[in-house]
């Protein structure tokens, strides 16, 4: 199988604290895709760094970021059209978090701050397409609220109705973190845990159930691997 080349649309900054340990978030992707036999390439979009065309790479891959898709700024309305253009060219693409949230609104869909507050720490995630429950980590109080037409919510929870989505063949997007590791989750949470109510930091400042880290992996892996 000829190497694939995967561009990661980097749209927020780890923390100055943990970036020296952990990197960047595009390093995470690197690391946990790591089995698959893909080249990366960086674009880090929230700096304004783009891709010139929806053929620089063979698939592309969304970051999560402290911003919100409804915020109005530059990159973020760039993103939006770039995303658009390569749902049009088919090239096969992922989000995650900010990236799962940015792919519905640039289809169609709505995202908002969620009134019923934060998500955070492990959380399980039924899959319906494949009939399992998932534990992930999870950093958000935005929400996908209306998928887009056409696509298909595959994984929920009682508290986040669209956490998992398809879009047939070409995307596939979570509204959890994959790519955090149980130790980056801590510092994070610590970092940031101004953010969050106290009691939930309480709750969720050590991780200490296993993850479906190695599960996830794989489907990304194979999802970008896939001769379309």
């Amino acid at each position: 199988m000829t190497e694939k080349t995967i561009g990661i649309l980097v749209t927020g900054h780890s923390p100055a604290e943990l970036a020296e340990t952990y990197g960047n978030y595009a390093d995470m992707f690197a690391r946990l895709l790591g089995g698959f036999d893909f080249a990366f390439k960086r674009y880090f979009v929230v700096d304004g760094e783009f891709p010139a065309s929806p053929r620089d790479a063979d698939g592309w891959l969304l970051t999560g970021s402290k911003f919100g898709v409804y915020e109005d700024h530059d990159w973020i309305r760039q993103l939006e059209g770039f995303i658009r253009q390569v749902h049009a060219e088919k090239v096969p693409m992922v989000g995650i978090c900010f990236g799962h949230q940015v792919m519905a609104k640039a289809l169609g869909g709505h995202v908002e701050k969620f009134k019923g507050g934060w998500s955070a720490g492990p959380v399980s995630y039924k899959r319906s397409d494949l009939d399992e429950e998932q534990v992930l980590l999870a950093w958000h109080q935005d929400q996908v609220l209306r998928v887009p037409d056409g696509a298909e919510v595959v994984g929920k929870t009682d508290f986040c109705e669209n956490a998992v989505i398809r879009y047939g063949d070409w995307g596939l997007s979570y509204q959890p973190h994959p790519e955090f590791s149980p130790r980056f989750f801590e510092g994070l949470a610590e970092a940031r845990k101004s953010a969050i109510p106290e009691p939930l930091f309480e709750r969720v400042k050590k991780v200490d159930v296993p993850i479906a880290t190695d599960r996830i992996a794989r489907e990304i892996g194979e999802f970008l691997s896939r001769d379309r």
